[in-house]
């Protein structure tokens, strides 16, 4: 019960705001219906005037005249049933595309951590065209087979014969019986069919995004196998629902012949003893046929239907997720941030079965200062800076802004209100320009470049055939790792917030290029609060203060100056990477 409430109410609002559209197309559906009912009775009419010699050439013209117009009204009909319920069936099918991805990305990080790309796509394509295909020619063919049926039986009694009627009606409720029991399999195949191809599809995604790394490791055969196992999972998925088709066509088939076979013997033995003129056998047998494509239609409605009931299912596991990082429902006053960040007690776990990421962490940071980030590889760095832009919300403890707690300033607010260079360094297959601007939509060229200049990024892009109009492509794979941080680094730059966070984002630049890029960072970021997680000594020591991590915990925090002359963790990697910088140059 509560999952047939689901599947409605995803579609009730809108099948409400389409629904005089759908109402016309089923007007219009009906009239033609209506009148191709005529033909049959025509072609019986001309039947029985030319075997009793009542209708001369003059007659059968006139008749044949009557079936062209009939032919045209419905050509006509059909056109314009098409246009209303076919056009609104792709309108929804577009809402609930938007419905979906807008939904998704309310989501928090911990969302996609757990779910695949591919299966989120197969989301977007095969289960969103179910439904479509379901609200759209399925409907319009159920229906249309329902009134079509009913009046083609209406008119065969109240024409031809009841009796004879009833007689072929026997296999037409086989039909809707062995329907009815079809359709509950084919929903839950088509179910298994559709998590299959989601499978696949993210293992494809996957594959050839990672192309490189498996060059590099000589591991296209391997990649290979697995892939055809995957495929194979889909391919018997596949076979599974098409098996039950192939042996639901045959059946149907076989039952609609029999409505053929009953119509010739009891006809033909009504038309025999006189109980029916051969005009009006010949109407019935008409009209039989004008049934044969309801009949089959109804079988392939109850396979479109059920695999749209199993997209709906399916669309629910995305629109009945909700998200832990919402706007409170009380905000504070704030407009705008400024700098000032607290981290009072606060620990942080991603699962509750897992090991505290962070614990126990205690930072003050004034307006304007620049705050160092340091520790080995796992101590919680990039943990710190998500939980800062509340990607995800602290397990105990408190972050406040400028005195805000961070769980009481609008989403919106906060995140414009700091820039952020993540390690991946995304870039959209877009042109160069449009990556920086991201965060800028209004940013001129002037200002784009201007920010590439401060990230050291310039010169390289008048190399570039089309300078900032270069199409960058999926995740920047036609940039250098230097190249796209420093894109990234200008993205950031141009978005001009209050606290900028770079998440180890000079890693890939040699110490020259980050050395310049820090003094550019030192001027353009004077009286505005930065975050710099690094692992070379040399990128912190203009920083305020150092903060130290270590297993999730605070090891060391204060100026640099401080540290390098106390015994520790800091220390110990700076005079690590002072040697390894001198075995260098003395190379």
């Amino acid at each position: 019960m509560q999952k047939l409430k689901n599947r409605k109410g995803i579609l009730r609002p809108q099948l409400k705001k389409y629904g005089p559209a759908y109402l016309l197309g089923l007007i219009t559906l009906l009239m033609v219906d209506y009148v191709e009912l005529f033909v049959p009775k025509l072609i019986g009419e001309a039947t029985d005037g030319l075997a009793a010699h009542l209708i001369d050439a003059r007659g059968v013209l006139m008749i044949a005249g009557k079936i062209v117009l009939c032919g045209i009204a419905v050509m006509f009909g059909r056109f314009w049933w098409r246009r209303f319920i076919f056009g609104s069936a792709r309108k929804i099918e577009r809402a609930l595309r938007d419905q979906m991805f807008e939904h998704l990305e309310t989501l928090p990080l911990r969302y996609f951590n757990t779910h695949k790309t591919g299966d989120l796509m197969a989301y977007f394509t095969n289960d969103l065209e179910s439904v479509r295909l379901a609200i759209g020619p399925a409907i319009v063919t159920s229906f249309d087979a329902t009134v079509l049926t009913l009046l083609v039986l209406y008119r065969m009694m109240t024409y031809v014969s009841v009796k004879l009627t009833l007689l072929a009606m026997i296999p037409m409720a086989a039909i809707a019986l062995f329907g009815y029991f079809f359709g509950e399999a084919f929903e839950r195949r088509y179910s298994n069919m559709q998590k299959a191809f989601a499978e696949l599809s993210d293992y494809a995604q996957e594959s050839i995004s990672g192309e490189r790394v498996v060059k590099a490791f000589v591991q296209e055969k391997k990649q290979y196998a697995a892939f055809r196992e995957v495929n194979e999972k889909k391919r018997r998925a596949t076979m599974h629902v098409v098996r039950l088709d192939a042996a639901f066509e045959p059946i149907l088939h076989f039952l609609v012949g029999l409505t053929y076979v009953v119509a010739i013997l009891v006809g033909g033995y009504f038309t025999i003893v006189g109980d029916m003129t051969l005009g009006r056998f010949v109407a019935f047998n008409v009209y039989i046929g004008s049934m044969v494509w309801p009949m089959l239609a109804m079988g392939e409605s109850v396979t479109i239907i059920s695999q749209g009931i199993a997209g709906l299912d399916r669309l629910h596991e995305i629109l009945d997720e909700t998200s832990d990082i919402t706007d409170p429902e009380d905000p504070d006053d704030v407009s705008e941030l400024k700098g000032g960040i607290s981290v009072r007690n606060m620990s942080f776990d991603y699962r509750e079965d897992l090991p505290e990421a962070l614990h126990d962490i205690n930072l003050e940071i004034a307006p304007g200062e620049t705050l160092a980030v340091m520790g080995r590889t796992g101590s919680g760095k990039s943990t710190l800076v998500n939980l800062l832009c509340r990607m995800y919300d602290v397990s105990s403890g408190e972050i406040d802004f400028d005195g805000h707690d961070v769980r009481n300033i609008p989403l919106s607010v906060l995140r414009r209100g700091i820039a952020y260079v993540p390690q991946d360094n995304f870039l959209f297959s877009d042109t160069l320009a449009g990556n920086i601007s991201f965060g800028k939509a209004d940013a001129t060229e002037e200002e784009i470049i201007a920010a590439s200049e401060a990230a050291q990024l310039h010169s390289d892009v008048l190399d570039f055939p089309e300078g900032y109009d270069t199409v960058v492509g999926e995740r920047g794979v036609t940039l250098s790792g230097g190249q796209k941080q420093r894109a990234s680094i200008a993205r950031a730059l141009l978005k001009d917030s209050p606290i900028l966070i770079l998440d180890d984002s000079l890693s890939a630049v040699d110490t020259d290029t980050e050395e310049t890029i820090l003094k550019n960072l030192k001027e353009i970021r004077a009286g505005k609060t930065t975050i710099i997680i690094a692992h070379r000594v040399s990128t912190v020591q203009n920083a305020d203060n150092v903060l130290v991590l270590e297993d999730g915990r605070v090891a060391q925090y204060g100026s640099y100056a401080e540290l390098a002359e106390t015994p520790g963790i800091f220390r110990d990697m700076a005079e690590k990477q002072r040697l390894e910088q001198q075995l260098q140059t003395e190379e």
